[in-house]
C-alpha cells in the first residue's frame, strides 16, 4: 500500500500561540515551500473564529493556495456544510477544479464550534440534524456536479434548474470528517469517498470506529475497503523522545497528537496504517519555526516514501 503525507498550515491563531500578525503571510509562504519538498498535498480547516485570535476564512486561503503553489494537490479538513449553500458549495469547488487543473478534494463535515455558528448568525441545529444536513447537502453537490440542468427535493435542500458550467472534470473526491458512530458513520457509510479522522490517544478508539463503519456498510449493500482512510495528525517530534514530550506539555492540550523521536513516530504510523489508512494530513503545532517540519521530512516522511 502506497502511503501519502498531506501539509496543514495553520489558517490562525488558535493552537499556534506564536504566530505574529504581522509577519504571518510571509511565515506561512516559507512553511509552504519547505513543505512542497515532500508533501504531495494541502489541507485547509474551516472555522470563522475562536475567540478574537486571527483567523483566515477558508476558501479563501485555499484559492490563495491553489494559484500560489501548483504543486500540490488541495484539500478541506473539512468545511462546515452550515456556512455555505450546498448547491454553491458544489458551483464553488467545480471552478476551484477547473482552474486548479483537477487537484481538488472536497472534504466535508457537519459543523461543531457552536460560539462562531450564533456569532455569524447561523443557526446551530443539533447534532443528529446538522449530520441530518450535511448528508443532504452531499446529495445536492453530487446532483448538480453529475446533472445538468440539477433538481433536488429534499427535507433540509431544494433545487430547480441548476446549470453547472463547467462541470467538475474529474468529479472531486468528497472525504467526510468525524467519528459519531450513530449517525456520522453512517454518512460515511452512505455518501462518502474517503473517510478522515482524527485518533485519539488510544488506537483501539480507532478500531472500534473501524468496526462500527463496517456494520454500517454492512446494512447499506457497501465494502468498507472502497473508502479511502485518512487521518489528521498534530505531530510534536524531537530527536530526543523526552525533549519531544518536553515539548507537548508546553503546546495546548493535544490528547490525540503524535509525539516522540523519529522512530516512535514511525512505529505509531505504521499501527495506524496496518488498520487501512493511508493518507495522514500532518499539522505542526511549533509553527512558524519549522524545524520539527524538516525532522519529520528527513527521518519519518523519508521512511515511508
Amino acid at each position: 500500500m502506497s502511503i501519502d503525507f498531506g501539509y496543514s498550515p495553520p489558517v490562525g491563531d488558535r493552537d499556534f500561540e506564536r504566530i505574529d500578525p504581522r509577519t504571518f503571510p510571509s511565515d506561512l509562504t516559507s512553511a509552504l515551500r519547505i513543505a512542497s519538498r515532500g508533501f504531495s498535498s494541502v489541507w485547509v480547516s474551516d472555522h470563522l473564529m475562536f475567540e478574537g485570535k486571527l483567523r483566515l476564512e477558508c476558501w479563501t486561503l485555499l484559492t490563495w493556495l491553489a494559484a500560489q503553489h501548483p504543486e500540490f494537490k488541495l484539500g478541506t479538513i473539512v468545511l462546515a456544510n452550515s456556512f455555505r449553500n450546498p448547491a454553491l458549495m458544489a458551483k464553488m469547488a467545480a471552478s476551484l477544479q477547473y482552474l486548479s487543473s483537477g487537484r481538488f478534494v472536497l472534504g466535508y463535515g457537519a459543523g461543531w464550534h457552536e460560539p462562531e455558528y450564533t456569532a455569524y448568525g447561523y443557526d446551530f441545529a443539533n447534532a443528529p440534524q446538522r449530520i441530518g444536513m450535511l448528508a443532504e447537502g452531499i446529495q445536492v453537490i453530487r446532483t448538480v456536479w453529475k446533472e445538468s440542468p440539477a433538481n433536488f427535493e429534499g427535507q433540509f435542500y431544494n433545487v430547480h434548474g441548476i446549470q453547472c458550467v463547467p462541470a467538475p472534470d474529474p468529479i472531486p473526491p468528497i472525504m467526510v470528517g468525524g467519528m459519531g458512530e450513530k449517525y456520522t458513520l453512517r454518512v460515511v457509510a452512505e455518501y462518502a469517498d474517503w473517510w478522515n479522522v482524527m485518533p485519539g490517544s488510544n488506537p483501539e478508539t480507532i478500531r472500534k470506529k473501524l468496526s462500527v463503519l463496517e456494520e454500517h456498510c454492512n446494512l447499506v449493500g457497501r465494502d468498507s475497503t472502497t473508502i479511502r482512510k485518512t487521518m489528521y495528525l498534530p505531530v510534536i517530534v524531537n530527536n530526543s523522545y523526552q525533549v519531544a514530550k518536553t515539548n507537548a506539555e508546553k503546546c495546548n492540550p493535544w490528547d490525540w497528537a503524535l509525539i516522540g523521536d523519529p522512530v516512535s513516530i514511525i512505529d505509531q504510523l505504521e499501527e495506524f496504517i496496518e488498520m487501512g489508512f493511508d493518507l495522514f494530513q500532518v499539522m505542526f503545532p511549533n509553527f512558524p519555526d519549522t524545524d520539527d517540519m524538516k525532522l519529520f521530512m528527513d527521518k519519518v516522511l523519508a521512511h515511508f516514501i
